[in-house]
């Protein structure tokens, strides 16, 4: 099973909680326990698991990206002018692989899945496949 999720960004730089998405297509499908692969398809935006509770903490993680990898470096050599974008993405990852049991992603308590915006505002896709 094999599903394309579309994402539209709104800022430049953006976490967006895309965990119902993923657990209601999980339900819609009946599928009760295996693994999930998720999948951004893009070079400037990725995916990561992290506190889903308290919004400062997406916050927090925005502006310390930006702190490490600042946006416009003269030295830079890409034309589109987007090397942080590409490093945040390596940093966060392009994939998650979550587990499935009794129905519901296996997270913990302050745990969501996050489609990570780094070169916004666009519209984005990412893949999901189950494994059962």
């Amino acid at each position: 099973m094999i599903k394309t999720f579309d994402v539209k960004t709104d800022n430049h730089d953006q976490m967006i909680d895309v965990t119902s998405k993923v657990e209601q297509w999980i339900k819609d499908e009946g599928i009760t326990d295996g693994v999930v692969i998720v999948s951004s398809k893009h070079t400037t935006a990725g995916l990561t698991v992290n506190e889903n509770a308290d919004p400062d903490v997406k916050t927090d993680m925005l502006r310390r990206f930006r702190e490490v990898y600042p946006w416009d470096m003269a030295e830079d050599r890409h034309a589109e002018g987007n090397t942080a974008a590409h490093m945040k993405t390596s940093t966060v990852g392009h994939s998650q692989t979550l587990i499935i049991e009794d129905g519901n992603l296996v997270l913990g308590t302050w745990q969501g899945l996050y489609f990570c915006e780094f070169d916004g505002p666009r519209s984005r896709k990412f893949t999901a496949k189950i494994l059962k």
